[in-house]
């Protein structure tokens, strides 16, 4: 990242692909013993998880586990691979403590809740790893996206341009923040859209 720039963007590395897996594999090992690792998911997210499109050097894990576990035991096992407790730049850092609903669903209030947690290479923060409930919609968005954008070009491409425009907004700011909220104005005009396509490809794999 531009040191003027914390939203500054790369171009898309065809490495983050399997260091973000690697990265998968590690955590799925470090969490093996807690409740609930026998059935979780462990997923690449965010924009580095889609080819081809530019983003900050920052990749995003997700593992989907339920019940969630607590910081007291994940500290432990996270640590050893570089691991700290997110605190967010801000009192009010967005995605830090729980997510922010989005849709209709109607969900218990506990279940938007998640831990956050970044490892640090050369002093920059390189990897973010979402703890989610497996039954948080967020943690199927988050998928949902990822999958919709890699298989629509356009819609791709309008999110580059749009993350391109609000990086160059964004210069000199002391961190990301405002960038990441911008940034959920897309996200909220293409959630149906992206939500629909997933239900129904979903629908079409069940009557397969």
């Amino acid at each position: 990242m531009s040191s003027d720039n914390p939203a500054a963007l790369n171009e898309s590395d065809p490495n983050w692909a399997p260091r973000a897996a690697k990265c998968l594999r590690e955590v799925a090992a470090a969490l093996a013993d807690v409740p609930g690792a026998e059935d979780a998911a462990f997923d690449h997210i965010g924009s580095t998880s889609v080819p081809g499109l530019a983003a900050k050097p920052i990749i995003d894990l997700q593992v989907r586990i339920l019940p969630l576990p607590s910081h007291g035991d994940l500290v432990p096992r996270l640590a050893p691979l570089g691991y700290e407790q997110a605190l967010g730049s801000r009192p009010d850092s967005p995605g830090v403590r729980c997510d922010i609903p989005h849709g209709d669903e109607d969900v218990a209030a506990d279940v938007w809740e998640k831990r956050l947690y970044v490892a640090y290479v050369e002093r920059r923060q390189s990897i973010i790893l979402h703890i989610r409930r497996a039954d948080s919609p967020w943690g199927r968005y988050t998928v949902w996206f990822r999958d919709w954008l890699r298989e629509h070009p356009q819609a791709r491409q309008r999110y580059e341009d749009t993350k391109r425009r609000l990086s160059a907004e964004n210069a000199g700011r002391p961190d990301y923040d405002d960038y990441t909220r911008a940034k959920t104005v897309f996200f909220k005009e293409v959630h149906p859209l992206f939500c629909e396509w997933a239900q129904t490809k979903e629908g079409l794999s069940d009557g397969m």
